[in-house]
């Protein structure tokens, strides 16, 4: 059983390899590696960063170490992605393995979890993969764990569940769950044998496991809340039924039977799940035989049924009440990527169903092993038929061009950027500042690749070549007053350059045309709004300047003693490559 068990493993991990290869960093990944290209590792702007209510410092140290090694190479990501799922699985071994035995029967419930597509979208996107794949880990670990403790009283199960309900929580807040789930997962396996008095024998002989996971989440959720800003709920009660009709209708339920066969995306939108009619309702009808055939056979089982709905509850209406709104679509349940943990509960499930106790009168009724193997192989094919729908639609996008490109582009660079966001099918402004060049492309830059003003105004395109730009004349300097020079600047007190028209606040570059008696330092900015310094040089020149502000005027004074600077006209606009 064990080496049918370790191929099954094997063969996950080789279409998983093949899914992981196909992909490339996405949205959040960007996030990560440009903090941390930006961070030492164990700086508190690094491990402790409020990212969309996340709190996951170890996520981000992995994303610190892997770009350290390799930046921008997505063969680190493979690989992290690739041993966190190995990881998952062995848990998910050990779990049935103490839940059912060395039994064959083994077999199903764990090729259920290997290849079940609810798990996929989240071990894609690398991102989701750091908060997932250790939560599923977390979970089946602990489980396993708790059903030893409370069987033999050996005190080394507490400590190994604590340790790893620990781990998990530094890389997801959801691991909260993991304790409850892990008692109600023991007790059941107590309770469907036949017990009585489950719960309090559970709560007794597992309390050292309770009081330490206790301590654990008490000492985690003072982190938690010194660093997370708690949100309030974006959608209305009156919206929560749509988005979990499409979670659970159109995302889990078509997973039962292998499901959902096609996916759609909209760049840059990650994919969601669009099965057919006709599988929405096969897959209804196959859980529902299911679910009636363990209820009618074993007198226990609509326990189990119900600790699932309670799970399946609790992580779906937090995320609709977090991640709703009146701007968000009921797609977003069906991407699954807030469901792949619910494969190890509906794994631990399977198992408590097959020990579970039958009635007298249907000791004799068992499924056939040769219809077992059928279905089971069935659940496999379709499931794998769903994994490469994925792959194509995930495979679709434009951010490995652009990245690969203004890597390799970076190198011939004479002058410094100004900077710029990011392309919106890369990483789109809702993200910002997360989206500016500088940070995306921290883990391959040097300090002074981006500066407030260059010699040189070039900007990389959508593809990620770097080319020459210009400004638009949205406005212009109006001429000085002083004959042969514009605009006389001398010491620091401010010269007011005038526009031919009024500003409103926004990211403005300047292009200033100047002589200068000698090198040095001057301050520019709108009336309205910071100051940057700009070093000039002796002589005739040009220098373009990211300025933020508004206003009718622009204020410009020298801070290098002695110098002499004249300024002409020039356009004051947005910097474009394609005018």
């Amino acid at each position: 059983m064990l080496l049918a068990a370790v191929a099954l493993i094997v063969g996950q991990l080789v279409l998983r390899g093949w899914v992981a290869g196909s992909g490339y960093f996405y949205w959040d990944d960007l996030i990560l590696i440009g903090r941390a290209g930006s961070h030492a590792l164990w700086s508190p702007d690094l491990l402790f960063y409020d990212h969309d209510g996340h709190f996951m410092p170890a996520a981000f140290a992995t994303a610190w170490l892997v770009t350290a090694i390799a930046p921008l190479s997505w063969a680190g990501p493979v690989v992290t992605m690739l041993v966190l799922q190995a990881a998952a699985s062995v848990a998910v071994l050990r779990m049935l393995v103490v839940l059912l035995g060395t039994r064959r029967i083994v077999l199903v419930p764990l090729a259920f979890y290997l290849f079940c597509p609810v798990t996929v979208p989240a071990f894609a996107w690398w991102a989701a993969a750091l908060n997932s794949l250790p939560l599923q880990c977390a979970l089946a670990w602990v489980i396993a764990d708790a059903v030893l403790l409370v069987r033999t009283g050996r005190r080394r199960y507490a400590i190994s569940g604590v340790a790893a309900l620990a781990v998990g929580l530094l890389f997801f807040e959801k691991a909260v769950i993991v304790p409850a789930t892990a008692f109600a997962v023991a007790a059941l396996s107590r309770y469907v044998v036949g017990e009585r008095g489950v719960i309090r024998a559970v709560a007794r002989r597992g309390a050292p496991l309770w009081i330490g996971s206790g301590l654990v989440l008490g000492c985690w959720l003072v982190a938690y809340l010194a660093v997370v800003d708690i949100a309030y709920a974006r959608s209305q009660p009156s919206e929560i039924p749509g988005l979990l009709h499409s979670a659970t209708s159109l995302g889990v339920v078509p997973t039962v039977v292998g499901g959902p066969w096609s996916w759609e995306r909209w760049v840059p939108a990650a994919p969601w799940a669009t099965p057919s009619q006709v599988l929405v309702v096969l897959s209804w009808l196959a859980l529902a035989a299911i679910v009636g055939w363990s209820i009618r056979s074993r007198p226990r089982a609509a326990a189990v049924w119900l600790t699932v709905l309670v799970y399946l509850g609790v992580a779906l209406i937090p995320v609709g009440l977090a991640r709703g709104g009146p701007h968000t679509v009921d797609e977003l349940m069906q991407s699954l990527r807030y469901l792949a943990d619910l494969a190890v509960v509906l794994t631990a499930a399977g198992a408590l169903l097959v020990s579970a106790r039958p009635r007298a009168t249907e000791r004799t009724s068992r499924p056939s092993a040769a219809a077992v193997l059928m279905l089971t192989a069935a659940f496999v094919m379709s499931s794998v038929w769903s994994t490469i729908t994925f792959v194509r639609s995930w495979s679709e996008g434009t951010t490995e061009r652009y990245l690969t490109t203004v890597a390799a582009e970076l190198g011939t660079l004479d002058a410094p950027l100004l900077e710029q966001e990011v392309p919106w099918t890369v990483l789109n402004p809702t993200a910002y500042p997360q989206n500016l060049a500088s940070r995306v492309l921290a883990p391959v830059t040097g300090p002074d690749t981006f500066a407030d003003s260059t010699p040189r105004l070039r900007m990389i395109t959508d593809t990620g070549d770097i080319v020459d730009a210009q400004v638009w004349w949205n406005r212009s300097i109006r001429p000085g007053p002083v004959p042969g020079c514009g605009y006389r600047v001398q010491g620091p007190a401010p010269v007011r350059l005038d526009l031919d028209g009024p500003m409103l606040s926004h990211k403005w570059t300047v292009q200033l045309n100047y002589l200068a008696g000698r090198d040095g330092t001057v301050t520019l900015g709108f009336e309205h709004g910071d100051r940057v310094a700009v070093p000039v040089q002796k002589g005739l020149h040009t220098v373009f300047v990211r300025v933020i502000g508004s206003g009718e005027a622009l204020r410009i004074a020298a801070t290098t003693p002695g110098l002499d600077l004249c300024v002409a006209s020039g356009p004051v606009g947005v910097a474009s490559y394609d005018n």
